[in-house]
């Protein structure tokens, strides 16, 4: 019979790509990834990897298998959750990741929410950027995130990973009353990979031109300072923007930012999981209302 526990590394190198990040991501060395692996390939009876070297890569037989695995880790993952409700309400540590603008605006509100009608649950909040949200879940780092996609950045999509809208936001342009009209501004971004700096990339692409990056700065507190001093221009959604510095202008924008929360399939349905999204949609209710729905 097949081992889920190494149907999960089997999934983890899938997506992945190297025992390496395997080894790192379940805490194990490289050797005992590389021995459990094989191990599979035993009870599985053909072979599912093919080693060039220190390389290592999927035989169609892995792909495959890794298709099953992942049906079989959700359906676990799904009667987990079912034993969970049969002992009763949500209760015990629940692992919660959360963008940064989330973590600050909307998280307070949902976790006293959130621990005042389950007091045996135990919240645990990490910061996380959207990017990383996958990688977290599938490793069971996570139990549920709020994670965010925007116009021109189509949402990456993980096979372990659901998804359930929460709401939709605008996008403000700091200091201008048109992306045109910031052509030849200095511009303030996020860092190189993340979702904020390619939204503002792609947007200004859209509009005809390349932004002249001059700082590139992730906390949007931060962003909206330097606005206020005369640093650049910006990208900014309404959360982050409730509160702007004097003389600091926003113009919306035909763009939008998505909030949504996350979790592995099969473990949506987790007492935890279903309260920790009520709470959150109800404090996005609260610091939202004027907000166009999720789409």
């Amino acid at each position: 019979m097949l081992d889920p526990r190494k149907l999960h590394l089997l999934r983890e190198l899938a997506a992945r790509g190297t025992i390496a990040a395997v080894a790192e991501a379940v805490m194990f060395t490289p050797s005992a990834v590389s021995q459990q692996l094989s191990a599979l390939e035993r009870e599985a009876g053909v072979p599912l990897l093919e080693r060039t070297g220190r390389r290592v890569s999927l035989t169609p037989a892995g792909h495959l298998l890794v298709e099953h695995a992942q049906a079989v880790l959700e359906q676990l993952d799904r009667a987990a959750a079912a034993l969970s409700a049969a002992r009763g309400g949500p209760s015990g540590p629940l692992r919660i990741g959360a963008f940064p603008t989330a973590a600050r605006v909307l998280l307070p509100s949902a976790l006293a929410a959130l621990t005042a009608g389950h007091p045996g649950l135990e919240p645990m909040v990490a910061e996380i950027d959207p990017a990383d949200v996958s990688a977290a879940l599938r490793a069971g780092e996570l139990d549920v995130a709020l994670v965010h996609d925007y116009d021109f950045v189509p949402p990456v999509t993980d096979a372990a990973v659901g998804t359930e809208p929460l709401f939709a936001e605008p996008v403000y342009l700091t200091g201008r009353r048109s992306l045109a009209e910031a052509r030849d501004d200095a511009w303030i971004t996020g860092k190189p990979g993340t979702l904020c700096h390619l939204m503002t990339i792609r947007a200004c692409q859209a509009a005809g031109f390349e932004p002249r990056v001059r700082h590139h700065v992730d906390d949007f507190d931060t962003v909206l300072a330097f606005a206020a001093a005369g640093q650049g221009v910006a990208l900014v959604p309404h959360l982050a923007a409730t509160a702007p510095p004097a003389g600091v202008t926003l113009t919306p924008l035909p763009l939008s930012r998505r909030t949504l929360a996350a979790f592995r399939r099969g473990h949506g349905g987790h007492p935890g999981v279903r309260a920790a999204i009520a709470a959150f949609r109800t404090a996005f209710r609260a610091a939202a209302a004027d907000l166009p729905p999720a789409r």
